[in-house]
């Protein structure tokens, strides 16, 4: 299908600098896309823009998860499962390419008497968490069997394994998720712009907030502006009020990937963390596995977090516990950490203990800030961040101005034939027909971008001229996963595919060795972090 006109990038800054805008969002990431897309449907002018890429913070570096959180049960905000549930189910049905269902096993280790109690609290929990929504899949959870278990997961080590249970929940690629609600909110009429940052903002003659000068110096203007930068939106907050009082506090959350022939894992798997009573997700992607997350306090910088030796030992050492064939740093391939966003709680001693609810708040000069939430719930953080909008505003409250996402379709649902799933529909739906075109004219943008990965260099082409991106790092750390999946092929990779994409981006042949240099220096610089070695490439793995 032809891509739309308004997802372009020099066609939207051009509308920065010359139209007013009703709301002016900072941060693309999962808030701000979805506050750009609940305020353009409800037919407001929606500018958004993001310092560096679409999602290139927190939610490309998430557990890909679509869920309600079962810890959640635990910690008693049942509201926020409930909710969280209840959005799974709206992604699930309006952004069908992108959102699927994935079976998730719990293993139970130890035998006697307290695994029978575990057992029981377990099945209480399951119970809750279906009869708080997460039955609407129409699927139950239920007790397997030891065999079942180890059917779904060959390398435990069942010398340990007392009991087992099987329950459904979601899974999506966050970056590929939030790419795509901005590029529906460009459907629906916002400007929105990458690699854009805001170095100030403007005030009116009352001292309200009205707009933000560009780093490029263009000045946008709008009537109310929303800051949804997420662990950066304190910074936002001290462009207006002047000062820099910290309302998040970050908590770090790490991530490896790792061969899929090392875990041999058909589902998902939620393995106890025994030493600190938390869990880790042991999730198929692929032909690879992603093990995580960690959940500590950050206080580093707030750009570029690394997974660090530390993190490496936590996450393997929680697998190794309850696997009959150890993980070695040299099995991973790849590695992420993002920031969560949280809000700040004195009474909480533990960053995992922190709530996950959002809260929307508009200060003395008008600026409404969004923070916490999840990525599940991006959509209801959205609409109360842009009920508040409508209220600094002065619309009334009517029907006309509620919000209209719920059963909206993102890009590339409409025409989407689940039937006929594979790599490309999977990820952009009925617009796979726009790469699928590439290949026709060109057979060698067939072949795949990355050595072991199945991405196809169609995919790049397709990512500068369709999708905005204008980096070698968009494109194998965003609009692909090729980074996170395979670190060290992709950093082999870098000087080609850098020349794949420079004609469609201007780039002189110095520009694409500048490009390829800095994604492999970024690459070396991210596994020496990890203190982890250089992995080969292995042709078996993809084969």
């Amino acid at each position: 299908m032809t891509e739309p006109a308004t997802f372009d990038r020099a066609a939207n800054l051009a509308r920065l600098a010359d139209e007013p805008f009703d709301v002016l969002v900072v941060g693309g990431g999962i808030t701000g896309a979805g506050v750009a897309l609940d305020a353009a449907v409800r037919g407001l002018r929606v500018a958004m823009v993001e310092r560096d890429d679409f999602a290139s913070g927190t939610s490309s570096k998430s557990s890909k998860l679509v869920h309600g959180g079962l810890r959640y049960l635990q910690q008693r905000e049942f509201r926020l499962v409930y909710e969280a549930l209840h959005e799974r189910q709206r992604l699930l049905r309006n952004a069908p390419h992108l959102v699927r269902v994935l079976p998730f096993l719990i293993p139970l280790f130890g035998r006697g008497t307290a695994n029978k109690a575990l057992a029981r609290l377990y099945s209480t929990v399951l119970w809750q968490y279906d009869l708080t929504g997460g039955a609407r899949l129409g699927k139950l959870h239920e007790r397997i069997s030891i065999e079942q278990a180890q059917a779904h997961m060959p390398t435990l080590d069942t010398t340990k394994l007392g009991a087992a249970f099987l329950y459904y929940d979601a899974q999506a690629d966050d970056a590929r998720l939030t790419l795509t609600i901005a590029r529906t909110a460009t459907d629906h009429g916002a400007a929105v712009v990458n690699h854009c940052g805001v170095t100030a903002l403007t005030k009116s003659g009352n001292g309200r907030v009205d707009g933000a000068v560009l780093a490029d110096g263009t000045t946008v203007r709008a009537s109310v502006v929303v800051n949804a930068a997420g662990v950066w939106s304190d910074d936002v907050r001290s462009l207006a009020e002047g000062s820099h009082l910290p309302s998040i506090r970050p908590a770090k959350g790490v991530h490896l990937t790792v061969p899929w022939d090392k875990v041999r894992c058909d589902i998902a798997a939620v393995l106890p963390v025994r030493k600190d009573r938390r869990s880790i997700f042991v999730v198929p992607w692929g032909d690879r596995v992603y093990i995580g997350t960690t959940d500590t306090d950050y206080d580093g910088p707030l750009d570029d977090p690394v997974c660090t030796p530390e993190d490496v030992e936590y996450v393997l050492g929680a697998i190794n516990d309850v696997i009959d064939s150890p993980l070695k740093p040299t099995d991973v391939l790849g590695t992420w950490a993002g920031l969560r966003p949280l809000v700040k709680d004195a009474s909480s001693a533990r960053t995992a203990d922190l709530s996950r609810r959002h809260r929307v708040g508009v200060d003395d000069v008008g600026l409404v800030t969004v923070t916490g939430g999840k990525l599940t719930t991006y959509r209801k953080m959205a609409e109360d961040t842009v009920d508040a909008v409508e209220h600094a505003l002065g619309r009334k409250r009517r029907f006309a101005n509620r919000s209209h996402t719920e059963r909206l379709r993102l890009h590339g649902a409409e025409g989407f034939d689940r039937t006929k799933l594979d790599h490309l529909t999977g990820r952009f739906g009925s617009d796979a027909s726009a790469v699928t075109a590439l290949i026709d004219r060109d057979p060698s943008l067939g072949q795949p971008l990355v050595p072991t990965l199945p991405y196809l260099r169609a995919e790049a082409v397709h990512a500068v001229r369709h999708e905005m991106a204008t980096t070698l790092d968009d494109v194998l750390s965003r609009r692909t996963r090729a980074r996170l999946l395979a670190r060290d092929a992709s950093a082999r990779a870098a000087a080609d595919v850098a020349a794949l994409i420079a004609p469609a981006l201007g780039w002189s042949a110095e520009d694409a060795a500048h490009q390829a240099e800095d994604f492999r220096s970024r690459a070396v610089a991210e596994r020496e972090a990890a203190g982890l070695p250089e992995t080969a490439l292995d042709a078996s793995i993809g084969a």
